[in-house]
């Protein structure tokens, strides 16, 4: 019951179900003549308390419940500006009283004003200064949950959490509830259902005339799985937490303190799927299917992600990322899996803001059932997720891509695939798989570049059938370090017959914006005259070496001509710079066929 620890590639008792049978009173009502109504356990909160000050009746009402689902507008209840807590919230840690809760309180209002800031000073000195007792949860018989001993212990389960905070609430002057109910904390498991008592205990504030949810246990930090060690974690989250979202892992044995409209009965709340706090924290808004067991179709299933800013997200079905598409999208992201083994499969998605160096944190957990296995969906080992163009490829300078889709199918084992390059960049294209001996070298020269002014294109031409990966890297051409990996593709051809040769091997003199017309094949036939088009600029002669040398003509910016393959098992392409040098550079080298 308490909150467990979120998996990062990185809380509560059985309650005390009475209420206390007196409060004591603010200061500011000492010497008032009045009566003060406890209700019962079901107090619904329209309606809390009367107080009668001998001149007439104050009615405390709660005049509105808010509508769900959430509305995507506020992670919080109410309009919180948390840089103007930030002097506040520096003091309040500051305060160090553990002789009595009043002296403790007391010591808290000194630098706040209004309502809000009071509980706001209450709250974070308890999530800072409370620990969970992760022992006492086990021996629940020598633990007491008395706002003193929980003060003078600095430690306690949730019962004392949320009791200590109604007790420093109330000595305020703040209405506050202590409210019990079933909670998805620590040990929950995806689609269990929940019976018997309930689990955790939270509170309710009155503010601005209404109520508001918050949880100082889970506000506090996190339990380890092994329910163990307990680790301060400070989580803003759970401090006035929009109701529509509070539901999420809180089920309040009053449906009335749901505090919205309509209720969730606890089918509902079963059923629905646990969001954590880092779903939110991370500008997170829906995430669909909305179920925690996902079926597969035909051995496919998807997931989806809406969020409010550039975002990145990472996945492991049972461990590893092998077996999915995922794509990133504008606002959020999209999965599709293909389990490989039929069966029960865990999936998390962890995710993390573009800007930021921090480690992926979990946001989503789904259990995946897979009926039957889509083997023709078995990826290449060499698939790094996320797949296909996206924003980010854009923000590395590879604009209006010609395939949009991660995966690219071509039936004759051709494809080519543009950019619009940003300035300044510099791209390296390697094609991998995990059956051939396609080595990296030869998985380099399955590509060919072309460039025309800030465009380019990678022309493709597939050794054999199969599923291929396009992995593309880039650096900056004034930078001259080490290729970045950006992106990659999925390509897939299912033809047999397809059997296409490299590309010519190219030479360092081969200049970027140069281009083979014909032939495109590394591999020439014997004995044949071959026709030579070649587009490059800015040199005096060109040659093709074969048994002979064999010049070419310039014409319209093209090199032309024809080579004879006899007698000879390679041919060079060869270029004079400077009409007055003799030196000829290498810049093509072809393989001719074996007789």
């Amino acid at each position: 019951d308490p909150q467990s620890a979120s998996p990062s590639l990185d809380l509560d008792s059985d309650s005390d179900r009475q209420w206390p049978s007196q409060r004591s009173l603010p200061s500011f009502l000492a010497g008032t003549q009045m009566t003060v109504e406890i209700h019962p356990k079901d107090t619904t909160p329209q309606l809390l308390k009367k107080l009668s000050f001998g001149k007439g009746t104050a009615w405390v009402s709660h005049p509105s419940k808010v509508a769900y689902p959430w509305d995507k507008s506020s992670l919080k209840s109410m309009p919180v500006d948390l840089q103007q807590f930030e002097k506040l919230d520096a003091y309040a840690l500051k305060v160090n009283v553990k002789n009595s809760v009043e002296e403790l309180v007391k010591a808290l209002l000194k630098q706040t004003r209004t309502d809000l800031e009071k509980v706001r000073a209450i709250w974070m000195w308890i999530c800072h200064h409370i620990e969970y007792d992760v022992v006492g949860y086990h021996n629940k018989s020598q633990l007491s949950s008395k706002p003193i001993d929980v003060l003078q212990m600095g430690k306690s389960i949730c019962e004392g959490y949320a009791g200590l905070f109604e007790h420093m609430c109330s000595i305020a002057g703040i209405q506050c509830m202590k409210l019990s109910g079933h909670s998805k904390g620590n040990g929950y498991k995806m689609g269990q259902t929940f019976t018997g008592d309930s689990d955790h205990t939270w509170n309710a504030v009155y503010l601005d005339g209404r109520w508001h949810l918050l949880d100082s246990t889970w506000g506090s930090g996190a339990v380890d799985d092994s329910f163990t060690k307990f680790t301060f974690r400070y989580n803003e989250f759970y401090f006035l937490t929009h109701p529509a979202l509070f539901i999420n892992n809180h089920f309040p044995d009053n449906s009335n303190w749901q505090l919205l409209k309509p209720a969730l009965t606890l089918k509902d709340f079963e059923n629905n799927m646990l969001h954590n706090s880092n779903f939110y924290m991370l500008g997170l808004l829906t995430a669909h299917p909305e179920t925690a067991v996902i079926q597969t179709v035909n051995g496919k299933a998807s997931v989806s992600v809406d969020c409010r800013s550039a975002t990145l997200f990472t996945f492991k079905l049972k461990g590893t990322d092998e077996h999915g598409l995922m794509t990133l999208k504008k606002h959020g992201m999209k999965l599709d899996l293909y389990p490989q083994k039929t069966g029960s499969h865990k999936l998390q998605i962890f995710a993390k803001p573009f800007k930021a160096s921090d480690v992926y944190n979990c946001v989503l957990e789904y259990v995946v059932e897979c009926k039957s296995v889509d083997k023709a969906m078995r990826f290449p080992k060499d698939l790094h997720q996320p797949v296909g163009p996206s924003w980010f490829t854009e923000r590395q300078g590879f604009l209006r891509p010609s395939h949009s889709n991660p995966i690219i199918h071509t039936n004759d084992g051709r494809c080519s695939v543009t950019f619009t390059l940003g300035k300044d960049i510099s791209v390296l294209a390697s094609l991998h798989c995990d059956s051939s001996s396609l080595t990296e070298d030869m998985g380099r020269r399955h590509i060919m570049q072309i460039h025309r002014g800030n465009q380019i294109e990678l022309k493709i031409h597939l050794p054999h059938a199969g599923n291929f990966v396009l992995k593309i890297y880039a650096r900056k051409k004034s930078d001259p370090g080490n290729y970045d990996y950006i992106f990659n593709y999925l390509i897939t051809c299912l033809n047999t017959e397809v059997k296409w040769p490299a590309f010519p091997q190219s030479y360092s003199k081969w200049v970027e914006d140069y281009e083979i017309l014909e032939p495109l094949s590394s591999l020439l036939p014997a004995n044949r005259n071959v026709q030579f088009k070649l587009k490059m600029h800015g040199i005096a002669k060109v040659l093709v070496q074969a048994e002979n040398a064999y010049p070419l003509t310039q014409s319209r910016g093209y090199w032309e001509g024809t080579c004879n393959t006899s007698g000879c098992r390679e041919v060079f392409v060869m270029v004079h710079e400077n009409a007055n040098h003799s030196f000829y550079s290498h810049v093509l080298k072809y393989e001719v066929e074996s007789q």
